[in-house]
């Protein structure tokens, strides 16, 4: 091959001209065939004039921080938190969404940070939120890139300031608080909420589905193995059933073919709705939260004598799972380590809550034995 009097255009072996030049640091390359030296320039010009016009562009319009954050949700929107990302994102884009990436920083994330404390969320989480923010500026800084491989955020990304968080000491329910909370609540969340104490089950007591039920023959009951991609341990966990969750879960068949706990065909969003919030404030417990189900099983467990390995295996916490074999001698021993802490003396816990076929069951927990009744 051999050069031409213009740089940049060169002839090759068949005498075809062809454009090979780098401008600006965006390579252009075009055969332009039998074209003569005048059209090949011409060509190569409109070339040029289009890589500066298109830097022009970029120079004006950078990445924005919702061009960012659609990035990272379409990346990583297989993961199991993927809801809680898009709705912390949500919350953000008010605020910074339309801000070009390089002007996402504290100062302008605080008219954010204001409101929601004002509104009265903790620091905790709000920190929550900051963090997604500052994933997303460290992918715009490290992963994503424009055409001419330059990162949309063209700086080290910004620190961004957590808020001093003041841990929140578990906060269990006595028995008497149990009834005077879940009797306040709606007849949907009711049911939930008197799972999640029997399980000790997080809110993944909102997506629990039908497909997980494994029947173990040997003790006339279901388990519930819930996959490790649906879990937050990334391990799968196998949900024993006493007597009060079984009933309940017995109140859910026929309801939806996928989702036990279903609202209008889809799972329901979270226990820690309006309705949770309204019902806490109204008995006195405004600092219980739904994670407190999951500490009022534990230390009902732990009350009762259940050893700590026992207490692992049922909260989905222990270092081996039982979750590759289902022994029915292993379901069997634990399925009686939450039924011991049913036996008790008084009456407790009269919750009603509607089935598919729109009866109403009384579930009542009392002196140890558990009774469902239709009226």
């Amino acid at each position: 091959m051999s050069s031409t009097r213009t740089p940049g255009i060169r002839v090759d072996r068949r005498g075809n001209l062809i454009i090979d030049k780098e401008h600006r640091g965006i390579p252009i390359y075009v055969r332009l065939g039998a074209s003569d030296q005048e059209r090949a320039e011409r060509r190569l010009a409109e070339e040029v004039r289009s890589v500066n016009g298109m830097l022009a562009l970029r120079a004006t319009r950078r990445a924005t921080f919702a061009d960012c954050a659609g990035r990272y949700l379409s990346a990583f929107s297989g993961k199991r938190a993927i809801e809680v990302t898009a709705w912390q994102i949500r919350l953000l884009l008010p605020y910074i969404g339309s801000l070009d990436v390089h002007r996402v920083h504290d100062a302008t994330l605080q008219s954010f940070v204001n409101d929601r404390l004002a509104s009265g969320v903790c620091a905790t989480t709000i920190n929550r939120t900051l963090e997604v923010v500052r994933a997303i500026l460290v992918r715009a800084a490290r992963s994503y890139r424009h055409q001419d491989g330059q990162p949309w955020l063209q700086t080290m990304p910004p620190l961004i300031t957590m808020l001093e968080e003041t841990p929140r000491l578990p906060c269990p329910i006595t028995w008497d608080e149990q009834d005077r909370l879940f009797g306040r609540l709606p007849a949907r969340l009711a049911g939930m909420v008197l799972f999640a104490v029997n399980t000790g089950l997080r809110e993944s007591v909102c997506k629990l589905q039908w497909e997980w039920e494994v029947t173990v023959p040997e003790v006339r009951r279901s388990v519930f193995v819930i996959p490790p991609e649906a879990y937050k341990t990334r391990r799968a966990h196998v949900v024993i059933l006493n007597d009060v969750a079984w009933s309940v879960i017995q109140a859910q068949r026929g309801q939806d073919p996928i989702w036990v706990f279903p609202y209008r065909g889809k799972p329901v969003g979270t226990m820690n709705n309006t309705a949770w919030q309204r019902a806490r404030k109204e008995v006195g417990l405004p600092r219980v939260r739904i994670h407190d189900l999951r500490h009022t099983f534990a230390c009902r467990l732990r009350a009762v004598g259940v050893s700590m390995e026992d207490r692992q295996a049922l909260l989905g916490h222990a270092n081996r799972t039982m979750a590759g074999h289902y022994a029915s001698a292993d379901v069997g021993r634990l399925l009686g380590q939450p039924n011991s802490v049913l036996k008790r003396e008084e009456t407790r816990t009269v919750l009603r809550f509607a089935n598919a076929g729109g009866l109403w069951i009384n579930v009542r927990q009392r002196s140890g034995r558990h009774t469902n009744e239709r009226t």
